[in-house]
């Protein structure tokens, strides 16, 4: 099939949110398939620029970073940065032959601004919601930028893998919200070697956007939740090493963490995937809104950590609703089980060090993943 990618790696130029697209680019091609990028600005591209510290509205910062992404990987001619009647990449009129062409538009959790005429012209659109439960309230918020996006799709794909069940909260907007889960291309994320004498590492965004309410309940971000295990260093004796961006670093250092520049150890794909590797195991913390609403999300940079054979000590959202927890994924929902959960995992590390690459292989392969969005996709 011909399959175009829309997303965003130009407009948050960190290597996390880059492997988040480029997963879905090599799966898809791995399977044969003919595949582009889009990223779709709108009016104006408004971009963080983390070296000069200023929002930038140039395009060759974004569109550099966009390339330095897509070159190694072979797709160096196959991506397209819109903004407006103006666009960087492959020329405009390659780009609407290949919307004609096309079998398939899917939407990674990014709004679509500006809908544009060739958009129509491919047989299937879907939307994949890569932030469940704020997806979904800010629709029911009056979010408009963002339920037009949704209006467009044929059909509507969550990661969060409880909605639409009785314990959770999240509204459904009276549409049927398919599961899948975030895909890894495996061949590019082999098994680092053994992590033992590393530290437990975390890629932290303090606070993404601001809180959302739903029917009179506060949901949260991060912020929310990490003040509850920000003693963990100490207690546990185990060295912590996190990536943070939106906070203070003496607000960590203070309680054990070493602390590293969010940007810097996310600023390129490579960069990301050598932090990721250089770690014993992930402890990673949730959004209040995920836990808030046993949404059953799980991360796309856990789903990396446990390719790279690196056991995952999570926050507890419903994830052990359909994925098998406690053998080299292990939840917890206050300090005491986080504790538990070091213990159990420094027991036997090579046991969870490999059972965390089967479940890579089962639950989130790209070649098991992908057959079955596009077989829903086109159904």
């Amino acid at each position: 099939m011909v399959i175009i990618l829309a997303g965003a790696i130009g407009r948050f130029p960190v290597g996390g949110q880059a492997w988040c697209e480029m997963q879905y680019l090599l799966g898809l091609r791995d399977l044969q398939h003919e595949v582009y990028f889009l990223e779709d600005c709108g009016e104006e591209s408004s971009v963080y620029n983390w070296e000069s510290e200023q929002v930038t509205n140039d395009l060759d910062y974004p569109t550099s970073y966009v390339r330095h992404c897509l070159d190694p990987i072979g797709l160096g001619d196959r991506w397209i940065y819109r903004v407006g009647q103006h666009s960087v990449g492959m020329p405009q009129d390659e780009f609407l032959d290949v919307c004609a062409r096309a079998d398939l538009f899917i939407i990674r959790g990014a709004i679509i601004p500006q809908w544009r005429s060739e958009y129509d012209l491919p047989r299937r659109r879907i939307f994949i919601d890569c932030d469940p439960a704020f997806v979904q309230m800010g629709v029911a918020n009056g979010n408009r930028e963002l339920a037009a996006t949704i209006e467009q799709c044929d059909r509507l794909f969550t990661i969060g893998q409880n909605i639409g069940s009785p314990r959770c909260p999240i509204p459904t907007l009276g549409k049927e919200w398919l599961k899948t889960v975030l895909p890894v291309a495996l061949d590019y994320w082999p098994a680092a070697e053994n992590g033992a004498g590393l530290p437990l590492t975390s890629v932290l965004q303090w606070r993404s956007y601001g809180d959302v309410i739903h029917e009179g309940i506060n949901y949260g971000n991060k912020d929310r939740e990490f003040p509850k295990f920000m003693s963990l260093p100490g207690v546990s004796n185990q060295p912590f090493r996190i990536a943070l961006t939106g906070a203070l670093p003496e607000m960590f250092t203070e309680h054990g963490w070493e602390v590293v520049p969010g940007w810097a150890a996310s600023q390129t794909p490579v960069l990301y995937q050598k932090f990721i590797q250089d770690s014993r195991a992930e402890f990673s913390v949730a959004k209040q809104g995920y836990v808030a609403t046993r949404s059953g999300w799980f991360s796309d940079r856990s789903a990396c950590y446990l390719a790279s054979g690196r056991p995952v000590l999570i926050q507890d959202t419903g994830i052990s609703d359909w994925l098998p927890t406690g053998e080299g994924v292990v939840t917890f929902r206050d300090l005491p089980e986080a504790l538990r959960g070091i213990e159990i995992i420094n027991a036997d590390y090579e046991h969870h060090r490999h059972l965390a690459k089967s479940l890579v292989e089962e639950y989130f392969a790209s070649h098991r993943v992908l057959p079955l969005l596009l077989a829903e996709a086109m159904a």
